[in-house]
């Protein structure tokens, strides 16, 4: 995939069976997010969605990073513009980022190395996070004067507690892999040379699994924060009912009474 500037795409998309690997490729620069990247991402995300014979989508960084932020010399050439330029790429990358959040297939982030501002903002909106044993993540924003973008203060809030959330964004304190798993940021810490094809086997499991029965639960797991329980418990039985009328739940109870692998027809 081009992103249209000339050298090295920014975002490389490649297909492994039914498994998307978006590659972020600005590795000499840590990856870090500018306008030829988010466009990049953008379509690419787009890409992967529309594309029915992928089942799940593993999003990495090529090099030692997975993404270091954003590329703070877009501000620095040109202060007076500054905030232009900012609204510019933070709408290319939370476009980026709602397009993950809407795709009906499960988004695997394989994160190494430093993974500071924007790229924790990316990290943690993916779905499922595998990280490096040398991955280390900082928020950074406030170093600089300003405030997270990337729906930082929503995932932290969520995955961590108000409380842990003001410390990571306030106090800029750095987390290493281990403390991460602990806390509930990422699913699982591998070596470094292990974490891509960690989360592409992991994306590979979806190969054989019901597309809608799995778009169905990162539905109802992404609408549950802003739902009650009494309307979560509604709308896990409507999902309940709606998958009990598919060839998919037939295909599954079958294989569960005949003791078989299931094969799910869609």
């Amino acid at each position: 995939m081009s992103t249209g500037d000339s050298g090295p795409p920014a975002v490389i998309l490649e297909q492994h069976g039914a498994v998307a690997l978006i590659r972020l490729n600005r590795p000499r620069q840590l990856n870090v997010l500018d306008p030829a990247l988010g466009r990049g991402l953008v379509a690419a995300v787009g890409e992967a969605a529309a594309d029915d014979s992928i089942r799940a989508v593993v999003l990495a960084g090529a090099g030692r990073s997975f993404c270091a932020g954003g590329d703070l010399s877009v501000f620095h050439s040109d202060p007076d513009r500054a905030p232009e330029a900012a609204g510019e790429l933070i709408d290319l990358f939370h476009t980026a980022l709602r397009g993950i959040a809407i795709m009906p297939k499960p988004v695997i982030a394989a994160v190494q190395g430093p993974v500071a501002g924007g790229g924790f903002s990316l990290a943690v909106a993916c779905d499922l996070v595998i990280a490096a044993e040398d991955a280390s993540f900082l928020a950074a924003y406030t170093r600089l004067g300003t405030s997270p973008d990337g729906g930082l203060t929503w995932s932290l809030a969520s995955l961590v507690g108000r409380r842990r959330a003001l410390d990571l964004v306030l106090t800029n304190r750095r987390l290493d892999a281990a403390t991460a798993l602990a806390w509930g940021l990422v699913n699982d810490v591998v070596p470094a040379d292990a974490v891509e094809a960690r989360a592409l086997s992991l994306a590979a499991t979806f190969e054989t699994a019901s597309a809608a029965t799995t778009a169905a639960v990162k539905r109802l797991v992404g609408d549950a924060p802003a739902r009650s329980f009494d309307a979560q418990l509604d709308a896990e039985r409507a999902s309940f009912v709606a998958r009990a009328a598919t060839a998919d739940f037939r295909e599954g109870i079958a294989a569960f009474i005949k003791r078989r692998a299931p094969v799910f027809p869609d």
